[in-house]
């Protein structure tokens, strides 16, 4: 009987074991789990449960970081293009048509040019004689005609001016300089040779008076 008692007494024991684990299991997937398994494992729960909590966080807060950093990584570039500021200068060898405003000066594209190496007349009331003022409409004249007559070249050159002058109105009149050529040959040489300019050479940063075109004037 005495045998008999214990063997009832470990299968009992046996039952309640295993109602107690299938009651925390129960406890594990609902709200009370905290409450009893708390008391049960407490050292386990509050150790590890801060540093999981804290892994995942820092995990979010570096996937941001790394987001954002990416995100202003691609749109740096865009920001600089739109602060970048460009400086639009003429083609060294600009290209359309030639008009001849007189025998030293042709515009092309809305842009003035003062051509180098030679000096003619002044035209109209800044003629200061009426010789020079004729000779300033036969310049002007025959500068036409020999754009007119094909194979006009332009090229920009360097004027004589200040620095950061150059194309203002404190420097050649807001005029850029250029140098034009006919058939390979320089206009200002053909105009010299036909005795309706004057060589005219100037500095790097200024030009010589100009020889008057008017007797004792």
């Amino acid at each position: 009987m005495i045998g008999r008692a214990n063997t009832i007494d470990q299968d009992r024991l046996s039952t309640q074991q295993w109602m107690w684990k299938f009651a925390a299991l129960l406890l594990s997937s609902g709200p009370g789990y905290k409450r009893v398994m708390g008391r049960v494992i407490p050292f386990r729960r509050r150790s590890i449960l801060p540093i999981a909590l804290g892994a995942i966080a820092a995990a979010i807060l570096a996937f941001a970081a790394t987001m954002i950093f990416l995100d202003w990584k691609g749109s740096s570039p865009a920001i600089q293009q739109q602060n970048e500021v460009k400086i639009l200068r003429p083609d060294p060898r600009p290209s359309g048509p030639i008009e001849v405003i007189d025998g030293d000066t042709v515009r092309m594209n809305g842009t003035s040019y003062r051509l180098v190496g030679f000096d003619t007349p002044e035209r109209g009331d800044k003629a200061r004689c009426e010789g020079e003022r004729s000779r300033a409409e036969a310049a002007t004249t025959r500068l036409r005609a020999l754009v007119g007559s094909g194979d006009a070249r332009l090229e920009r050159a360097a004027c004589a001016c200040l620095p950061g002058q150059e194309g203002t109105r404190n420097c050649n009149y807001g005029r850029l300089c250029g140098s034009l050529t006919i058939g390979g040959r320089d206009v200002g040489q053909i105009l010299i040779s036909e005795g309706l300019a004057n060589p005219y050479v100037c500095g790097p940063t200024r030009c010589p008076p100009r020889r008057p075109w008017c007797d004792g004037r």
